[in-house]
């Protein structure tokens, strides 16, 4: 048993509310369960109580125990002093007010159904599940876990939000510096997201913006603040002039790259070589002045798929790395990955930007990320093998975001299958 079940209890009346009495015979009647505080404090505040004939308003408190109170030192903080009722699972001691006045214990046990509390065992019972109801999802209400999935893709977009904001922030309100740090991430990938994260960071935005109408340029800005430069012996003639344009921007600018060996090439295909992935990036913002307008003004999937179509510059149709020649071949931005960016990035941007200005079309947002292929990670793989499949991407974002933000940290009382299984009688 865990405290929070009784937090559920308690918030939505789940027992027998009629005849209710506390341990020491005082007669209880619920008009308000009051507000359930999710921070310090007691866990519900503004309750409104009948005890024993008189109106009490003020918190509830709920344990496990009645001697919790005292093992989290509650006779000790002026902030339970306002208790009017004390709510437990076991009534092993009293407790009171700095008063020395009794607080009302009410024992809620014997008020729980039977079935309600062998639903509550039966699914945490399972030893290290995937998810807990994995047995029993795939028979929820076709209709409520459709609008859960539809109001969870919503949530995430707003997790999302925060990040895109606190850049906003940092960025002085400038949104195509936050679409390029953004972008960045994601053209690095899980393996060097963090890192062309930090690369985009490294350098004001306006230094980039100045250059960005010449590829080459662009290049060896992003290139050396990589530090893909500072082995200078090199008889590589692009490697050369990249060089030294970049301590050229370097000077002019004051630019200090970031880490040598920040970056990896260690477990990664060579399509997804850093150095592929840089000058497709360069190449999408010479080929796409005013990226951030056309990318905001945008919800037709052919149309970002064209915008984003971009390959490398001609050095690298026949490199991965530098020196190195391979076979030639033209490093197009598959639509895979395209995809990946319109749900990492450009969604969530587009969705925080309309807020932004007062002019949010979430139906228009809805209808894009439902036409784009779900996604393929174990995380869906493993939803797959319980039957929960998607046809979609808001779907399997949908999916990781109950997997992340619910299932793991089993929060099973705040999610419609788990309070759809909780509350079933058969």
């Amino acid at each position: 048993m865990k405290e929070n079940f009784l937090h559920y209890l308690w918030k939505f009346s789940l027992f027998d509310i009629s005849n209710l009495a506390a341990v020491h015979g005082e007669k209880i009647q619920i008009l308000n369960v009051g507000t359930h505080n999710k921070n310090a404090g007691p866990d519900f505040f503004n309750a409104k109580l009948v005890i024993d004939g008189q109106l009490w308003a003020g918190n509830v408190e709920i344990h496990i125990k009645a001697s919790d109170w005292y093992v989290h030192h509650h006779e000790q903080d002026s902030a339970y002093d306002n208790v009017i009722l004390h709510v437990v699972w076991e009534h092993d001691v009293a407790v009171f007010r700095a008063d020395n006045s009794r607080i009302p214990t009410f024992v809620i046990q014997p008020y729980i159904s039977k079935k309600l509390i062998s639903n509550y065992y039966q699914l945490f019972s399972k030893s290290n599940p995937f998810i807990f109801c994995e047995n029993d999802i795939q028979f929820i209400d076709e209709f409520a876990f459709k609008n859960w999935i539809d109001s969870l893709y919503i949530e995430r977009l707003q997790q999302k939000s925060v990040l895109i904001l606190d850049l906003l922030k940092e960025l002085n309100n400038d949104w195509e510096a936050v679409l390029f740090v953004l972008l960045s991430k994601n053209f690095g990938l899980k393996v060097n997201g963090n890192s062309f994260f930090n690369l985009a960071q490294s350098f004001d935005f306006s230094v980039f913006r100045k250059n960005s109408n010449e590829l080459f340029k662009v290049e060896a800005l992003l290139f050396g603040q990589a530090s893909f430069f500072d082995n200078k012996a090199s008889d590589d003639d692009y490697f050369v002039k990249l060089s030294n344009e970049y301590d050229f921007l370097k000077k002019k600018y004051h630019l200090t790259p970031i880490s040598k060996g920040e970056i990896q090439f260690f477990r990664l295909r060579p399509a997804n070589f850093p150095t592929i992935r840089l000058s497709q990036l360069a190449n999408l913002y010479v080929n796409n002045q005013g990226l951030f307008s056309k990318l905001m003004n945008t919800s037709n999937l052919d149309e970002f798929y064209k915008i984003l179509a971009v390959s490398t510059s001609m050095y690298w149709e026949t490199h991965y790395s530098f020196q190195t020649t391979s076979k030639k071949s033209v490093k197009k931005l598959t639509k895979a990955f395209i995809d990946l960016l319109l749900i990492n990035t450009i969604i969530p941007l587009q969705f925080v930007y309309q807020q932004y200005i007062d002019k949010l079309d979430e139906d228009k947002i809805i209808n894009l990320i439902k036409q784009i292929k779900p996604e393929k990670n174990s995380i869906i793989q493993k939803f797959k093998e319980i039957k929960i499949s998607s046809s979609n991407a808001l779907e399997t974002q949908a999916l990781i975001q109950l997997k992340n933000t619910y299932c793991i940290k089993q929060r099973c009382l705040e999610c419609v299958v788990g309070n759809k299984l909780l509350r079933k009688t058969e």
